[in-house]
């Protein structure tokens, strides 16, 4: 009895252990499940809501980053980080062929001083990068800003003889890159720049000048770069609304050379060309009337009496000191250049008139002292002449008394008997000289009398027809020149 008892212990105890086993084996094994803290087996559990959903997390909920992804897609499109592009397209190979049109905002200043001149303008290039194709269902391009103008290739240009030059930034840089899925490639810029111009200025204020803005690669000569207008002469568009102050725009086009360099090569290089015909209103009204009529006003002096001093002397002084003042006015905003240039020719010559009719009025002073002089001895003479003649007669023939000496006003000497012509009387003096004189028996021989005639006024009688007549002739002969 006792044996049937163990052995059936030991029957249950080896069906128990062997059920163990088979379990185990269906799960891993946890040793430290049960010191799982109370606190982590919350936050482990799904959040749910009154309706035993559960509820996703805001993180998980917001939606990935479009710009990321095109980004990423548009510079997977485009291969740039599968090629090299400090390399030029086509390297080793023929010159790669760069277009370039032009459109001009404004010409904003012109400078004879500094003989520059200021433009704003739209350059833009074209070429062909087959490292930038990609594959379009539309055929539709895109279009960047300028931070992947950095990442590829495009031409180098600078402009020739320029002072200083810049691209706009606000409020951004003003730059577009436009890719096709051929590869064409649209690069356009906005750029203001300051170039020297050469200019010519022999015939300012009448002149027209012709500057040239110049365009060129630095760094490709032809062998690596062709540089060339677009569409011909069409390439260069301007605004109908530029103007300037001081010029006329009469043309732009544009011309293509080559450039050699004795270090580096050959270079193509772009001329924008525009010429400028100068507005001659302004300098009319500021310089040429104000010195034709100091001219004119210094005329006013050949019909003022000789006698009066401080009427004439002031106003020679005053013209030509205020042609002096035109002079330096318009030499203080021209380049001292060593050429005579037009404006020049007609100032000096209006100073030199100015200048001859205070010179006429010195000429007509002295002249006019000298025949005083003259006169003061012919009358001191005539009348020692005449009281001898008195004496004799009056000695010889006591019944007969000329015309005695005080009936007669020796300051009137030589005015009486005199004709007027052309409504003015002139200064004339006639002066009798008796040399012949026999002073025994009296008698005068009518052949020894001289007559004298002197007229101090024939100085400014031809300088109101010279001056005013020489004058116009030189305008007329400037202005045909000149015009």
């Amino acid at each position: 009895m006792h044996t049937d008892v163990v052995l059936l212990h030991l029957l249950l105890w080896t069906l128990g252990v062997s059920g163990l086993t088979r379990a185990s084996r269906g799960r891993t094994p946890q040793p430290y499940r049960h010191c799982r803290s109370p606190d982590r087996s919350k936050r482990e559990m799904p959040l749910t809501g009154q309706s035993g959903r559960k509820i996703a997390s805001p993180i998980f909920k917001m939606s990935p980053d479009i710009t990321k992804a095109w980004t990423a897609k548009s510079q997977q499109v485009l291969k740039i980080h599968d090629h090299d592009f400090t390399m030029r397209p086509g390297f080793g190979g023929p010159a790669v062929p760069v277009g370039v049109d032009v459109q001009v905002e404004s010409l904003d200043a012109i400078s004879e001083v500094e003989m520059d001149f200021t433009m704003t303008l739209y350059l833009r290039h074209y070429w062909k990068d087959e490292r930038l194709s990609f594959r379009s269902n539309n055929n539709q391009s895109m279009t960047f800003d300028g931070r992947l103008v950095k990442k590829i290739w495009v031409p180098d240009m600078f402009f020739v003889h320029s002072k200083k030059s810049f691209t706009h930034d606000t409020t951004t840089d003003n730059v577009m890159l436009r890719v096709y899925p051929d590869g064409k490639v649209l690069y356009s810029l906005r750029v203001t720049v300051t170039a020297m111009c050469s200019m010519d200025l022999s015939r300012f204020p009448l002149d027209t000048q012709t500057c040239s803005l110049e365009i060129e690669s630095y760094a490709y000569t032809d062998d690596d770069l062709m540089l060339y207008w677009k569409e011909g002469n069409r390439s260069l568009v301007t605004d109908e609304r530029i103007s300037l102050s001081q010029f006329l725009i009469q043309e732009f086009h544009t011309t293509t050379r080559l450039a050699f360099y004795s270090s580096t090569g050959w270079y193509n290089r772009l001329y924008i060309n525009f010429t400028l015909r100068r507005h001659i209103f302004f300098f009319l009204l500021q310089t040429y009337f104000p010195a034709t009529l100091m001219v004119m006003l210094s005329w006013v002096s050949f019909w003022i009496d000789r006698r009066a001093v401080p009427a004439r002397v002031p106003l020679g002084i005053t013209t030509v000191l205020t042609m002096s003042t035109i002079i330096t006015g318009v030499n203080a905003s021209m380049p001292r250049v060593s050429y005579i240039k037009a404006v020049d020719i007609y100032l000096w010559v209006s100073f030199v008139f100015v200048f001859l009719s205070v010179i006429e009025y010195a000429a007509v002073n002295y002249l006019s002292t000298l025949q005083e002089r003259k006169e003061r001895k012919l009358r001191e003479r005539y009348c020692i002449v005449f009281l001898q003649l008195m004496c004799t007669c009056g000695m010889t023939h006591p019944g007969m008394m000329p015309l005695t000496y005080s009936e007669m006003d020796v300051n009137t000497t030589g005015n009486y008997g005199l004709p007027v012509e052309n409504g003015i009387k002139g200064e004339r003096m006639m002066v009798q000289m008796a040399t012949g004189t026999d002073l025994v028996t009296g008698h005068v021989d009518s052949s020894a009398y001289s007559h004298v005639w002197i007229d101090t006024h024939v100085i400014d009688k031809y300088s109101r027809v010279l001056f005013p007549g020489s004058y116009i002739l030189f305008n007329i002969i400037y202005w045909s020149i000149y015009s």
